[in-house]
């Protein structure tokens, strides 16, 4: 993967959310598809984009609105007014392979000598540059850095020897490598593809006689629609006037689903593959308590996404809960690279201490994860600000030690303050008066059997 190298509040960062539906001809979808990516918002906030066609329309006409910023800022209702359509992709995002410009943002539409197609995508194709080669070979030398566009030539190119759209993105389909979720949309017909490991989520679900695909199963239930299941690993599901068809020719045994949408990328109100996303958390928390006998007062978490495996924690151990911040909700967004200085007053900006919740107190302080550790020793520094005894820190997610491959944000190696220390050098440094991280095995506990990627943790990686 091309990291951009830009930790963004010192947090690890999903590369993208996907929305697709197609509905019976006569209905306009731009309001569910808008809806949908509000849903989506956290994979993605740097752009965000709609593509939609009429069943009924002239043949080939896709329409499509794009911008930089987020949902709210590229669309209203006068924008929305102008992508009329039953059929629709939408997409929100987060560059993880190539720069946060406006070339960049999706849907991706192209025209080509049999039609046309708009494509969305969530993930990162780790042979992308191997496919460009053979396509730059081929004639197509109009490349941005973005393996989305790889994508929609590759797709265009076996179109072009085959009798569908859904027949040529299975055959491109067969030579991609990497995690990956795509909506497909040609003007009559809408294409789900979800990798064969199943890396990168996909669910699908039904509004009446519409059907919706979507990254998260609250974006489904956010435009009042019903989720019906997730997208298999390795299926292709193709939606048309007729119904819907699923191929699962390219399906395959061994699955590694992205143990971080449980940690931290998801919603907490999503259920992925049978899983609820609040309980994997909660019971995260609940397993980091186990066997630790650390004496505190009060179990904290760091909002938002350390507040669920607090509760957790706090609920096996005994200690009690309580919030111990505000977080002011209304923080402007920058597309400018910070400078130290407003780095480290980033963290002030969005976090104040209750300081009567934790003066004199001793704290268990549960979060995430660690990447750089600046976040976390910042927030350590204005809890003992606030007159906390002791900071007993607590990580629902064991240290990151290596690069992730598949269109998640984490850097080299370099750059992660657990591949480069020890634990009891990461307490120091970020200030902590104790320092533990969750198992490897507590997985298990967390999501029962499902099969993972935890390349970034054990370097297992599945392609």
């Amino acid at each position: 993967m091309k990291n951009n190298g830009l930790l963004r509040d010192d947090k690890l960062h999903e590369e993208c959310g996907v929305f697709g539906i197609y509905a019976p001809a006569g209905t306009e979808v731009a309001r569910d598809i808008y809806d949908g990516l509000i849903a989506l918002q956290h994979r993605g906030q740097e752009s965000a984009g709609i593509s939609v066609s009429d069943t009924e329309g002239p043949k080939g006409n896709i329409n499509t609105k794009k911008g930089m910023g987020l949902v709210s800022e590229v669309f209203n209702k006068e924008e929305l007014a102008r992508l009329p359509g039953n059929i629709g992709v939408g997409h929100v995002r987060y560059s993880t392979t190539g720069g946060s410009s406006l070339v960049n943002a999706q849907p991706i539409a192209m025209n080509y000598i049999k039609g046309s197609l708009a494509l969305v995508h969530n993930g990162n194709i780790v042979n992308s540059d191997e496919l460009k080669e053979k396509q730059m070979r081929m004639g197509h030398a109009h490349f941005t850095s973005s393996d989305t566009e790889v994508l929609a030539y590759e797709i265009i190119r076996e179109r072009v020897a085959s009798p569908t759209i859904e027949e040529a993105v299975k055959r491109a389909a067969k030579d991609l490598r990497g995690g990956y979720a795509l909506v497909i949309m040609s003007p009559r017909k809408l294409i789900a593809v979800r990798d064969p490991f199943g890396i990168k989520p996909l669910v699908m679900g039904k509004k009446g006689d519409a059907v919706i695909f979507a990254s998260e199963s609250a974006a489904i239930v956010s435009v009042g629609a019903e989720l019906i299941r997730d997208v298999k690993p390795g299926e292709i599901v193709t939606v048309t006037e007729e119904g819907i068809a699923s191929d699962e020719g390219l399906c395959q045994e061994k699955r590694a689903h992205c143990i971080f949408e449980y940690i931290y990328f998801a919603r907490s109100d999503s259920v992925m593959d049978g899983i609820e996303v609040h309980d994997a958390r909660f019971r995260a928390g609940q397993a980091l308590a186990d066997g630790d006998p650390v004496e505190a007062d009060l179990v904290a978490g760091v909002p938002d996404s350390g507040l669920i495996a607090a509760e957790g924690y706090a609920q096996a151990s005994g200690i009690p809960f309580a919030i111990a911040f505000h977080k002011n909700s209304y923080i402007g967004r920058s597309f400018i690279k910070p400078s130290p200085e407003e780095r480290r007053s980033a963290v002030h900006r969005k976090l104040s201490v209750l300081k009567s919740v934790v003066k004199d107190k001793r704290l268990v302080l549960i979060d995430d994860s660690i990447v750089r550790g600046t976040t976390m020793r910042q927030i350590i520094e204005l809890l003992r600000q606030a007159g906390a005894k002791e900071v007993h820190v607590r990580i629902s997610s064991p240290p990151f030690l290596y690069p992730c491959f598949y269109g998640t944000d984490v850097p080299s190696a370099g750059q992660l303050i657990a591949s480069e220390h020890s634990t009891e050098e990461v307490c120091r440094t970020i200030g902590a008066d104790s320092l533990r991280y969750l198992r490897p095995e507590d997985f298990r506990t967390m999501v029962g059997d499902l099969p993972l990627c935890s390349a970034c943790f054990d370097r297992d990686y599945p392609v």
